[in-house]
């Protein structure tokens, strides 16, 4: 099976994200940066595929210049190779970014294509059936199961009140969601290894689909509980409260 996983740079879900002074943009200064966790899910799933049935994993990011301690750490989990797309420009909207990733893999050999359901900065959820719909491919997202064999896939889906099986035909894209796969740790061979592997390198073209942001700010701050009583004798007051000034009654 050859495998293309598209992986994101993003910052990490631990750190303390700040405005920057133009309320335009996050401050980066002092950020760590790690690999979205939904895309390292479809990563983990892809290799232990490879792993079984042999073929190859080859990682896709769009990303700027720095993005490559993040995809070198996708090769030491054991992605065989890399396309490193660069992006100075940033501030694209899905549309945008799915066109490009779209363009990058037009006309290359492959049996599927992962995603992680969504990035956790954006969480817009859009680009891998984006991407499917620009390639003419089936997609099937929120994925918790993945099988594949003798040109078809075998996929389980998270749907309202159970789960979805379906059989598709490959080429196919797949969007993984939490419980398909749990990500390994790099050893200390793949990191070594990691060095030696081949990183594609290409340059984006220029916006297209670009985001405007015309302002960013930090949620409202969360004010105080309120205490009405104690036991049944509070019961009238916090109905009151509900209905009045919470208003969810």
């Amino acid at each position: 099976m050859d495998l293309i996983v598209c992986m994101k740079r993003v910052p990490d879900s631990a750190a303390r994200i700040r405005v920057a002074e133009s309320g335009t943009s996050i401050d980066k200064g002092g950020l760590d940066w790690i690999i979205s966790p939904y895309d390292e899910i479809a990563l983990e799933r892809a290799i232990q595929i490879r792993e079984a049935q042999g073929g190859s994993v080859t990682v896709v990011c769009l990303g700027p210049p720095e993005a490559t301690k993040e995809i070198r750490q996708a090769l030491a989990m054991g992605a065989d190779q890399a396309i490193h797309v660069k992006d100075p420009h940033g501030n694209r909207g899905p549309l945008g970014i799915a066109k490009i990733l779209a363009k990058t893999l037009e006309g290359r050999a492959f049996d599927a294509i992962l995603f992680g359901r969504q990035s956790i900065d954006a969480d817009n959820s859009a680009v891998g059936v984006m991407v499917a719909h620009l390639l003419e491919l089936p997609c099937i997202t929120l994925v918790t199961k993945l099988d594949m064999a003798d040109g078809t896939a075998t996929a389980h889906r998270e749907a309202e009140g159970g789960t979805e099986v379906i059989d598709v035909k490959l080429p196919a894209v797949f969007t993984a969601q939490r419980g398909l796969a749990e990500p390994r740790y790099p050893s200390i061979k793949g990191i070594m290894m990691a060095k030696k592997k081949p990183i594609e390198e290409a340059d984006a073209s220029a916006p297209s689909g670009a985001l405007a942001v015309e302002k960013i700010e930090p949620p409202a701050a969360r004010e105080g509980g309120k205490i009405v009583g104690e036991g049944a004798d509070a019961v009238d007051e916090l109905v009151r409260l509900l209905r009045q000034e919470a208003k969810v009654l």
